[in-house]
């Protein structure tokens, strides 16, 4: 196996001066968090920066909808439904307790004005028409929420219903739950920009006929405003929970915290792990598919050399002033490169470390297409191979 070592050059900094500084590299403890299942994430790296209990199962409440919303986001994708469609509001989804959008059974309503209830005031009502609108019944559509779950690798969730009430085996993990927020984000990022709403007003109050505006639960949406989702939940089983996501400078955390002791805790505790998170890490794209990590010798070919590099964007998520320590290794499957070669054709590996200790990988592929060279450069080459 062919290996190559070197430096990016984007990473590389210059000291200008030799009485200059190093900024010290001082990472603190992650702070602690009044929470029985927690963990922070960074969105494009997916690296965990930290976490405590995060694969216990525990009970979601309403962080269940939002695997209710990624479904439903899916179906609207595929064409299975539409915003305008009209939803016959059922007993059941009227008469669901907890929260609500306060529907009217027999009403018609549209998918538009029901997902907003659903995510902006967490109505179980809502969620349970919507439920039955795509599957026909509430515990179908559990299925297809469990289905989902499994192709976004979320291996200790299951869920039995569309609104997060007590049930049995109905359960997830705050590490669920981030990898469930980071796939809404990326797949539906323009929906989940109804995460971000503070407030939805729909229906009037009896007697004064007055619209009703029904508040957003998540704090946070008033207190940062980098903060831009995603769910509270509550009962007395799940304690109070949160999903949130915050973007700073170019930079985008996730966190869950789970069974905290009150609304004020739940704000508190995502608090202190999204500043500890933006404060001491950040995340650089450190490869793209335009560059060229290495561009080694070619056999056979139509040109003398190959470009190899990344299929997709790489990030990596590190302690601030460490980024100029990046190292990356290339690892070729085969000592010696021949034609033809088409784009996309997996070569080998490339690894990047921060003194010595690994911190991404990724396979590494032909960026270009080279066919096989002249039979006069063929017959060059092979000789020269038989001397390799």
């Amino acid at each position: 196996m062919k290996r190559i070592t070197l430096l990016l050059p984007l990473l590389l900094i210059f000291t200008w001066s030799s009485l200059s500084i190093a900024a010290p590299r001082i990472i603190p403890k992650a702070p602690g968090v009044a929470a029985k299942g927690y963990i922070l994430m960074d969105f494009d790296s997916g690296h965990i920066i930290t976490e405590g209990n995060s694969s216990e199962r525990l009970a979601p409440a309403s962080l269940t909808k939002i695997m209710t919303s990624y479904a439903i986001f899916s179906e609207l994708k595929q064409g299975h439904i539409t915003l305008e469609d009209e939803v016959t509001i059922s007993e059941k989804a009227w008469r669901t307790g907890g929260s609500k959008m306060f529907i009217e059974v027999g009403k018609k309503i549209s998918v538009d004005n029901l997902l907003k209830g659903m995510v902006i005031s967490s109505g179980n009502d809502a969620s349970v028409a919507l439920a039955e609108h795509i599957g026909g019944a509430e515990e179908t559509f559990a299925e297809l929420m469990n289905q989902y779950a499994e192709i976004l690798g979320m291996k200790n969730s299951h869920f039995k219903n569309s609104t997060g009430m007590p049930a049995e085996e109905h359960y997830t993990t705050a590490k669920d739950m981030a990898i469930l927020a980071q796939a809404l984000i990326r797949d539906f990022p323009e929906e989940y920009k109804l995460y971000s709403q503070k407030e939805f007003v729909y229906g009037k109050e009896l007697k004064s006929g007055k619209p009703i505006k029904q508040k957003n639960r998540n704090k946070l949406l008033w207190r940062d405003e980098s903060v831009d989702g995603l769910k509270t939940g509550y009962t007395e089983a799940a304690g109070y929970c949160l999903v949130a996501s915050a973007e700073r400078e170019g930079m985008r955390l996730i966190s869950a915290v789970l069974n905290t002791r009150s609304t004020e805790a739940r704000a508190q505790e995502t608090q202190k792990l999204l500043n500890f998170g933006f404060r001491f890490y950040e995340t650089q794209i450190i490869a793209t598919p335009e560059q060229a990590l290495a561009t080694p010798t070619l056999w056979k070919g139509a040109q003398e050399t190959l470009a190899i590099g990344v299929q997709q964007p790489l990030a990596i998520t590190l302690g601030r002033n460490l980024f100029d320590e990046v190292k990356s290794e290339i690892q070729l499957d085969k000592p010696l490169l021949e034609a033809p070669v088409t784009a996309g054709t997996t070569l080998g590996t490339v690894r990047f470390t921060v003194e010595g200790k690994p911190v991404a990988e990724a396979p590494l592929v032909a960026l270009e297409s080279v066919e096989s060279g002249s039979l006069w450069n063929n017959l060059v080459d092979s000789a020269k191979l038989w001397f390799q």
